[in-house]
């Protein structure tokens, strides 16, 4: 995908989804990991499920996501989402930028997601809210505060791996 390819990790509710649309928009290149790479998947083995799996299951496909970072096309890539294996594959990324936030402004934000969203329940917002307090799940990384208006997260995120400007017209 890219000569320099970057991970944009973080918690559920940090802005993950949020921040690749706008790099997007911006027009650069931006994998969205939850839809185009995870599947439910053994964390041990990587062997997919077949039925419903939970939150540590959420894995991303480890060739795919080799494949398209191996990919010299462009200059940068983000490569935005969570992924329960992600340490089969930090080694093709230059950085991880890990986006956070504080509790109170994720419990806003919890709040108003859909019931059949992740994080719509009781029971899947009290797992975000412990995983956000322990960071069990998250890789080190440069953390941005995502608790500020959405350009300037983004605009974090390119000075951070100091990336080229872009036509939005791509």
């Amino acid at each position: 995908m890219a000569k320099r390819n970057y991970l944009v990790e973080g918690g559920s509710g940090t802005g993950k989804s949020s921040v690749l649309r706008a790099l997007r928009e911006r027009g650069y290149q931006a994998v969205d990991g939850d839809n185009e790479l995870a599947y439910q998947g053994d964390p041990e083995t990587g062997r997919p499920l077949h039925g419903v799996g939970g939150h540590e299951n959420h894995l991303w496909d480890v060739a795919k996501v080799r494949e398209i970072a191996g990919n010299q096309d462009d200059e940068v890539a983000f490569f935005c989402g969570g992924s329960r294996n992600f340490h089969q594959f930090l080694d093709v990324f230059d950085q991880v930028i890990v986006l956070d936030v504080d509790t109170e402004t994720l419990t806003q934000r919890l709040a108003t997601r859909a019931a059949d969203d992740w994080g719509g329940t009781e029971d899947q917002r009290a797992q975000i809210l412990r995983l956000h307090a322990t960071k069990e799940d998250i890789p080190h990384g440069t953390i941005i505060n995502t608790a500020r208006p959405l350009d300037e997260v983004v605009d974090a995120v390119l000075q951070c791996v100091d990336a080229p400007s872009v036509s939005s017209d791509r």
